[in-house]
């Protein structure tokens, strides 16, 4: 095989390794997706499996009637994101995210879980 040949082969090879684009998915909630609650959480935490930009994701909670029940606007380091919330009575909640990735990719989602204060 010619020195061309070979130098063309590997180039070739190079240019078509696929390139890893990574999105935050989500991989861990506390509370988690779904929960039944007997007491309300002070605090929603979601870990991402990718670094978020803080400045593009968010996190709020709202009730059952769509008002947001987020203490604050979240926070986010690294990979987790998370939101303090006002005290909650018995109800149905829905966490509301939006992951932005440092590639910009953007991931979003929603789930609910449920406080029966008794």
């Amino acid at each position: 095989m010619s020195l061309f040949a070979a130098a063309l082969s590997w180039l070739l090879l190079i240019v078509s390794v696929p390139v890893a684009h990574s999105h935050a998915a989500l991989s861990h909630a506390s509370p988690s997706a779904g929960s039944a609650l007997s007491a309300a959480p002070q605090e929603v935490t979601l870990t991402f499996t990718d670094t978020l930009e803080a400045a593009f994701s968010n996190l709020t909670v709202t009730d059952a009637n769509g008002i947001e029940v987020s203490q604050d606007k979240g926070r986010v380091n690294g990979n987790v994101m998370r939101v303090s919330l006002k005290p909650l009575s018995a109800g149905i909640y829905k966490v509301n995210w939006r992951a932005v990735s440092t590639d910009t990719h953007k991931t979003e989602g929603s789930f609910t879980l449920s406080v029966d204060a008794h």
